[in-house]
């Protein structure tokens, strides 16, 4: 048992355990120094108000930032099918940071926090975990209120459906044995929480959009400001605990996750377009000249930079695998 019954029944950490195969009692930790000094009085959750939509006169979500709406086709549509393009990118980001939050990136945070991910940590690392949960459990919720504003006053609902994320991150799962889903989740939440800041920005500066969509992207941009320096620092502990085994997986898998994080889900946006009465031809055009495998690799490589970085540095392409598959997925130049 872990302690609190009901919470943790037979200890439980079977829904909060992502990790528990890695006990590490004794091994030798890096440092850490804390991104949270200044955490009860600048966290959003702390310190921010809650977003409310005032009109919905502006756009919903920067045009610039949604890849299909520059092409000519999509061009052509009525203005009311271009704004329901641009409200329906404001409900995939919203949702899909929601989910990201809630059921992945919080498992691993109360393992954390908890220790029933036994990756030896200073314990104010481990008490930063449980700001980290918090803030990520209201950018859930700030997320999930949002959305239910923008369907009530524009009457547009998400589309259905997981994010593509989850879909591709549970093929992903189900490759590998079980007993590894924990570590993968502990690795993808590495990768996301050093990615997601780089994608935030943009939306956080744009004049173009409702005001309370920019607050709201801000106040998630400066939060995870500070979870992108936490994990980056917790990569070093996790690696210094893993054996080589256990390195060796992780180094291979981070590729695919990086993959996994970033590649849009284009049958998605291929029927969204179908259904503001776009051809198939017309769709098939739209989203070959978008999502060119060139621009897309760019793309990653750009914003995946300050990660691989991070994983050069504690050795995982040291690994000649793990090396060839970021090659594969074109995060680095092929030799």
């Amino acid at each position: 048992m872990c302690g609190t019954v009901g919470l943790f029944t037979g200890c439980a950490a079977a829904a909060f355990c992502p990790v528990a195969a890695l006990r590490r009692d004794g091994a030798a930790t890096p440092g850490y120094r804390s991104p949270f000094a200044a955490w009860d009085r600048s966290a959003s959750v702390r310190s921010s108000p809650r977003r409310v939509l005032a009109s919905t006169e502006l756009d919903l979500f920067p045009e610039d930032l949604v890849p299909v709406a520059g092409h000519p086709v999509v061009g052509r549509l009525r203005p009311e099918l271009r704004r329901r393009l641009l409200t329906q990118q404001l409900h995939r980001y919203l949702g899909f940071t929601a989910k990201l939050e809630y059921l992945v990136v919080n498992h691993v945070v109360l393992g954390i926090a908890h220790g029933s991910i036994e990756v030896p940590v200073p314990d104010e690392m481990r008490f930063d975990a449980l700001r980290i949960y918090t803030d990520e459990a209201y950018h859930a919720l700030f997320s999930v209120d949002l959305g239910r504003q923008v369907t009530a006053r524009t009457g547009i609902a998400p589309r259905g459906g997981r994010p593509f994320f989850l879909v591709r991150l549970d093929a992903l799962k189900a490759r590998h044995d079980p007993s590894l889903a924990g570590l993968v989740d502990l690795l993808f939440t590495i990768v996301s929480e050093t990615l997601i800041s780089a994608t935030l920005t943009d939306v956080a500066r744009s004049t173009s959009v409702e005001p309370s969509v920019a607050a709201l992207v801000r106040d998630h941009a400066v939060d995870e400001g500070r979870h992108h320096a936490y994990f980056a620092q917790y990569l070093r502990h996790l690696w210094a605990a893993l054996d080589a085994g256990e390195r060796r997986f992780a180094a291979c898998l981070f590729p695919e996750l990086i993959d996994v994080f970033l590649r849009p889900d284009t049958a998605d946006v291929g029927d969204e377009l179908l259904g503001y009465g776009l051809s198939r031809d017309e769709v098939n055009e739209v989203l070959a000249d978008t999502f060119d495998e060139q621009v897309r690799a760019s793309y990653n490589r750009a914003t995946a930079a300050r990660l691989l970085g991070y994983l050069d540095d504690v050795g995982v392409f040291d690994d000649p695998r793990a090396l060839d598959l970021a090659r594969e997925h074109d995060l680095v130049p092929r030799a």
